[in-house]
């Protein structure tokens, strides 16, 4: 059986593709939040919501679990520990980022990747 985090991936890959819309950095942002409400934000018999959409030039990634008491911060934890560095990398590859609580028992991260159809990014040489 698939673990939900990487079958999250596996979808939002797909429909980045469908959409005709790169897939670094967004699989990236999909999977990390996603890893994290399945491993933190889990409750017994109740699960995570990934949701994505396009507004103008905008994709916005949301990930949504039943833990709205355990908010996360990027970089709150210590540089040697092995859980953490997740939103590190949310806060690296996305232009905007951020946690929206409720409604209760919810919080949703969200970020927003710049987005470059794929097709048209362009290879500077040095």
């Amino acid at each position: 059986m698939t673990p939900p985090r990487i079958l999250n991936r596996l979808l939002a890959a797909e429909q980045l593709r469908a959409w005709g819309l790169p897939l670094h950095p967004p699989e990236h942002l999909v999977a990390e939040p996603a890893a994290n409400a399945a491993t933190h934000g889990r409750v017994p018999g109740r699960d995570f919501r990934l949701t994505l959409y396009v507004v103008g030039e905008t994709l916005r990634i949301k990930v949504s679990d039943t833990r709205g008491d355990q908010l996360p911060r990027a970089g709150a934890t210590a540089p040697d520990a092995e859980s953490g560095r997740g939103l590190l990398l949310v806060e690296a590859l996305a232009d905007r980022w951020g946690v929206a609580p409720g409604p209760a028992p919810r919080k949703t991260v969200w970020a927003e990747p710049a987005l470059v159809p794929a097709g048209s990014r362009s290879v500077t040489s040095r």
